[in-house]
């Protein structure tokens, strides 16, 4: 699917969309188990998410606090993914760094959050073990799953390579 021309810097691109699409569903996570779970909006613990939620109702103010807390989010991911490309020589250092940056701050808490409604345990704990799911999650598809396709695709340009080769003998 192509974009127009302005439409596709609104899309990290690359490694980066599947970043971003891991940490939404963190997001995600997060607001589905909030909006089924909480019956008034003095249940809610972050302040910010109550207020949204007193003023414009619990589905309603919910979606919109998380839509305005995202946004950031989501503008610095389009950001890195872009400007990424001239840090070539720290790339595989920085996008380590920013996985466990992400992993600990973004898809920890929101982990804590969904799960402050269903376990009843400390918010360390909770944001640990949101921190490990995120990494167990991006260690795969961000690193280990892309070189292996890259491996098999370098196997299968040598193989065609050597029968064009051995076609012209």
């Amino acid at each position: 699917m192509e974009f127009p021309s302005q439409l596709r810097y609104l899309i990290p691109k690359g490694i980066w969309l599947k970043r971003t699409l891991i940490l939404l569903g963190f997001i995600l996570l997060d607001l589905i188990v909030t909006a089924i779970l909480c019956r008034s909006p003095s249940m809610e613990a972050n302040p910010y998410a109550r207020g949204f939620m007193e003023i414009y109702g619990i589905i309603p103010g919910l979606t919109i606090f998380n839509f305005i807390a995202t946004a950031p989010l989501y503008a610095v991911l389009i950001f890195d993914s872009y400007m990424i490309e001239y840090t070539r020589h720290y790339r595989d250092k920085v996008e380590v760094i920013i996985d466990l940056a992400f992993g600990w701050l973004i898809a920890g808490s929101r982990f804590n959050g969904a799960m402050s409604w269903l376990w009843n345990t400390s918010h360390l704990t909770r944001q640990a073990l949101g921190f490990i799911i995120y990494l167990s999650l991006a260690i795969p598809i961000l690193y280990i799953l892309p070189k292996h396709h890259r491996i098999r695709y370098k196997m299968r340009a040598s193989k065609l390579i050597l029968m064009n080769f051995k076609a012209l003998k």
